[in-house]
């Protein structure tokens, strides 16, 4: 059963400024053909956001598994997960991030979540993921990780 869902759409500012290499494909091909300038403009604004689209990633939360993009680790083997935003999460994609850690992080979108690694054989200290819900995200993993019948026991 999954317990979260998200797929980190590009943000609408990035598809439009990417229509931007249409006047640039239609200035480069005007003084050969107008028309085949206008059909390469549509095409290749097209084709970026097709891109944009199909490698958006999804995070995904079930009740053993946390997936972010391709990768994937068992919740059993991840500490207690931290949200940031604001000043807070640039700080956790800049000043201190760790160089060994997985990283999933889109530049539109602010909030990030911290997910410790605790695999020893792991040396991975920990995953920073961009998400547009980092509360229920984080309540999402965190909530994964109970062992069965613990949310009954309350």
């Amino acid at each position: 059963m999954t317990r979260y869902r998200e797929r980190l759409w590009p943000a609408p500012w990035l598809l439009i400024a990417t229509a931007l290499v249409m006047p640039a494909s239609m200035l480069v091909l005007a003084p050969i053909s107008v028309p085949a300038g206008i059909a390469t403009a549509i095409v290749l604004y097209g084709g970026c956001v097709v891109l944009f689209v199909l490698g958006a990633p999804t995070i995904e939360v079930d009740e053993r598994m946390l997936r972010a993009g391709r990768a994937r680790v068992a919740l059993d083997l991840l500490g207690e997960p931290q949200s940031f935003t604001g000043q807070d999460a640039s700080l956790e994609r800049g000043q201190r991030l760790d160089a060994r850690a997985w990283l999933l992080i889109r530049g539109s979108i602010d909030p990030v979540v911290k997910v410790p690694v605790n695999d020893p054989a792991d040396p991975t200290p920990y995953w920073l993921i961009s998400t547009r819900r980092p509360r229920e995200l984080a309540a999402a993993i965190e909530g994964s990780r109970r062992p069965a019948g613990a949310e009954e026991n309350r």
